[in-house]
């Protein structure tokens, strides 16, 4: 048996084998199409004598260490020949090849032959997506550390995906909130309110941002202690508004926060968090709720927060309220997230001059 890279040319024996091994969830011949030319994907096949007896289907995360198996077919006639493993093994190897570090997929809950084969391989279970396929069964969420040295613990931070394009950082503080207390219920409700409370009316397109300083009044009110570290004392994020009003806007109204802040006694520190002190913080159980350029991630030149969920000794891994539906994403893919910590501090600022917001988000001190 060969395994090697599928072409184009491999198309329509691809749609073939997925009419012959599944009745539904297949991909298309316009899905192959599209990875194969465009997707952040790698395609494999495995043939004998010119047959085509298996196909894996790898996703690469933009931006982090993580590749997703997200599809393996095997004919009918092949199975029990070790064709999967096979996959599978030369599947590693590529994510490997392209610096990824984590392994994910899911698992039909009654595929009792994948669970055997992926568990048999080190993978882990972590999780239950409910009525993931179109028959609407289960699906089990496994993920395989390729570096064995890279063991955090990542069960700490609660998440949730924000439901409109402009409430990342309202979703952020939901994750805080819930991760200190329990009790809080997530709710679009609450991530509107919050929402409403923290935009700084940013408005390079559409409706307003957040801010760190609306963030973290919005988060204090809500019976939280907020610490404050943007590394600029001016206007936040003004340098990418060209409008002289929205400008005058933006800056009164982060006067109006500055002397609300002060006067609840936020600490605001203007300095930078590296990822040392910012690791120490979470340590001490700060939940750290960071601002990001989301370009070399969804490749847009937009602000964009994110909870940091554990770290090791290679890693920041975060949990990223938006989820990249589009790009063939799922939940489990913005669920702590590994980016090198390089990466991480190339990533944790925005715009021209370079901001860089963290709130750290703690249980509220009794006095």
């Amino acid at each position: 048996m060969e395994i090697r890279a599928a072409t184009t040319a491999d198309i329509d024996a691809l749609v073939a084998l997925e009419n012959r091994c599944f009745d539904d969830d297949r991909i298309s011949r316009r899905q192959f199409r599209h990875l194969l030319k465009k997707g952040h994907a790698a395609l494999f096949v495995i043939e004998q004598a010119g047959l085509l007896l298996g196909s894996l289907v790898l996703l690469f995360s933009r931006g982090t260490a993580t590749a997703r198996l997200y599809s393996i077919a095997v004919a009918p006639e092949a199975r029990g020949r070790g064709v999967a493993r096979a996959l599978v093994e030369r599947a590693e190897q590529e994510a490997w090849e392209h610096e990824r570090t984590w392994m994910r997929l899911e698992i039909r809950k009654d595929n009792s032959a994948s669970v055997g084969l992926f568990e048999a391989m080190g993978y882990k279970r972590f999780g239950i997506h409910v009525d993931y396929y179109a028959d609407h069964m289960d699906a089990w969420r496994y993920e395989k550390a390729l570096d064995n040295r890279l063991k955090p613990d990542l069960d700490r931070v609660a998440w949730y995906e924000q439901t409109l394009e402009f409430t990342c950082g309202p979703a952020c503080l939901i994750m805080a909130m819930q991760t200190l207390d329990p009790a809080t219920e997530a709710s679009r409700s609450l991530e509107l309110k919050l929402w409403r409370e923290a935009t700084t009316i940013f408005m390079t397109a559409g409706l307003g941002g957040c801010g760190p300083y609306g963030l973290a009044l919005a988060v204090f009110r809500r019976g939280f202690d907020a610490e404050i570290w943007v590394n600029d004392p001016g206007v936040q994020m003004v340098d990418s508004v060209r409008s002289a009003e929205k400008k005058e806007v933006m800056t009164l109204v982060q006067a109006d926060m500055e002397r609300e802040i002060k006067e609840l006694g936020i600490p605001v520190h203007f300095d930078v968090l590296d990822d040392a002190a910012l690791e120490a913080a979470f340590v001490r159980g700060a939940i750290p709720v960071v601002l990001i350029s989301s370009w070399q991630i969804y490749e847009e030149k937009s602000p964009h927060w994110v909870v940091v969920s554990g770290f090791d000794e290679h890693f920041v891994y975060v949990n990223d309220p938006f989820v990249d539906y589009e790009e063939g994403e799922t939940p489990v893919d913005s669920i702590n997230m590994p980016i090198g910590r390089s990466q991480f501090q190339q990533m944790a600022r925005y715009g021209r001059k370079g901001l860089q917001a963290v709130v750290l988000i703690r249980a509220r001190r009794k006095p």
